[in-house]
């Protein structure tokens, strides 16, 4: 797991260090040209997903406080994060085997929104992701983290489930077999 609360701005300098150092000697390195600023909420569409952005969490948190029929499963993820690519073909599984037990699977990056052209999108396109991709650049992480859940340390991935009646919050890689018994515990 990876953690991000208290220490998100060494971690967040640290990596851009990290991954803007490796380029190959005396090339130019192309992330280091700023990319433009993607506007909040903005939807990129690809030719069979939507990737919708947000660069303030307060944009985003309407995302966890749904009051319908549905059940929520919202995991926290980047591409970076090998416990969380690792989980992802399991949520995936639960969106293919629950969507008409209106169960919905939220992917939420923590990607930085420079990276959701070369990083992002290619992740998605070859992973085949079919649930609903959001991509969250409020670096802030202090500020909102308790708002997902108190209990929240910083440290992806995590999963927020939740519907109208109950809500739970797991800090933890899942396997399927676990993630589907907390599914099926809201059913």
């Amino acid at each position: 797991m990876f953690q991000i609360k208290n220490n998100a701005v060494v971690l967040l300098a640290a990596s851009m260090v990290f991954l803007s150092g490796c380029g190959a000697p005396n090339t130019p390195n192309k992330s280091a040209t700023p990319s433009p600023k993607i506007k909040p909420e903005t939807t990129l569409v690809s030719d069979n997903f939507t990737v919708q952005t947000y660069e303030k969490f307060d944009e985003f948190e309407h995302h966890l406080h749904e009051k319908n029929d549905k059940i929520y499963v919202i995991n926290f993820w980047a591409t970076w994060c090998k416990p969380c690519v690792k989980e992802l073909p399991y949520f995936e599984q639960i969106q293919a085997e629950y969507k008409d037990k209106n169960v919905e699977v939220i992917l939420v990056s923590l990607d930085d929104i420079r990276k959701l052209e070369s990083k992002v999108i290619p992740f998605i396109e070859k992973n085949e992701l079919q649930s609903t991709v959001i991509l969250l650049d409020d670096a802030d992480y202090n500020s909102w983290i308790d708002k997902v859940s108190p209990k929240w340390s910083g440290a992806i991935p995590v999963t927020l489930f939740y519907n109208k009646n109950k809500r739970e919050f797991y800090e933890q890689e899942f396997d399927y077999q676990e993630l589907e018994t907390i599914v099926k515990s809201f059913l």
